[in-house]
């Protein structure tokens, strides 16, 4: 006979991938539909708009006002940017960050809002108010507090400046404490009974099931960490640290801008974030629904 925790952990997974994993009902058109393809043509302009300009001639871009369709296509912007940039650096530092951001945070922020949405201990509560309050305070207030911070411990003119502060986040502590609240506490007790202490129900029973939740902080954390630039502006000086959106803000210069070549930076910049989200966004819409467990 399967124990009670394997019942459970298999329960949990398959409820996580039905829910990862079903298209939803298609089939029917409704009156949404009218109202949301128009909404979803308008968000699409811009996009489209700065594709076919990094495929624009330069002088058409300056050109008021500029044309929607350009004239001829042309590739010279992005042959600028791959022949006289380091964008193949700057993407790679990039993907360097925001990696480390998303593993962190899936990790850190999931414990830690697990220990607070399950665990008793003394100060939860206004220790976590004390974290939620933290989202309040404007970030630029922290500028200064945080570069003398990082000057002292030898952090700035590197990565490091740009990935501790992304190790983990008060809204990603928030949201999977908000989840774990979500979740019937009998799956927990079920795995207690069977002999389970509290990791083993932690990583058997709990994570399973939160399958959408770390999804959606994952690409939060993603576009948070990916688009982040008035830090990294204010903490890295050294060009071979720079990330994708510094190294295409430097491109705007003072007296003359190179349109062409910054069209071209940001669809390449954008483009990581479009498939992301595209392989993602099952996890991201997913809701959870139980059944019971069997007998």
């Amino acid at each position: 006979m399967a124990t009670v925790l394997d019942e459970v952990s298999q329960a949990s997974t398959q409820v996580a991938r039905e829910t990862a994993s079903r298209p939803g009902k298609r089939s029917r058109m409704s009156g949404w539909h009218f109202v949301l393809f128009p909404i979803a043509i308008l968000f699409l302009v811009p996009f489209l708009q700065m594709a076919l300009a990094s495929f624009s001639p330069a002088k058409e871009l300056v050109a008021f006002p500029p044309p929607f369709i350009p004239s001829h296509f042309t590739l010279d912007g992005y042959i600028k940017l791959f022949g006289q940039t380091d964008i193949l650096l700057w993407l790679g530092n990039t993907v360097i960050v925001s990696a480390t951001a998303i593993v962190s945070n899936l990790v850190l922020c999931s414990l830690a809002g697990y220990g607070f949405a399950r665990l008793r201990f003394r100060g939860r509560n206004f220790g976590f108010l004390m974290i939620l309050a933290t989202i309040m305070i404007p970030t630029q207030l922290l500028m200064i507090p945080t570069y003398i911070l990082f000057a002292r411990l030898g952090l700035l003119n590197g990565l490091g400046a740009a990935i501790v502060p992304w190790l983990a986040t008060a809204f990603g502590i928030f949201l999977m404490r908000q989840f774990f609240l979500s979740l019937p506490a009998e799956l927990e007790e079920a795995g207690a009974i069977d002999g389970c202490n509290r990791w083993q129900i932690f990583f058997r029973i709990v994570l399973p099931l939160a399958r959408p939740a770390l999804a959606t902080l994952a690409i939060f954390t993603l576009l948070g960490a990916w688009n982040d630039l008035v830090w990294p502006l204010i903490a890295i000086n050294n060009q071979s640290a720079f990330t994708l959106q510094l190294g295409i803000a430097n491109f705007q210069g003072a007296h003359q801008t190179d349109w062409s070549l910054i069209m071209a930076g940001n669809v390449i910049a954008t483009l990581p974030l479009i498939l992301f989200f595209l392989f993602a966004q099952r996890q991201f819409i997913a809701t959870m629904t139980f059944s019971g467990l069997k007998g």
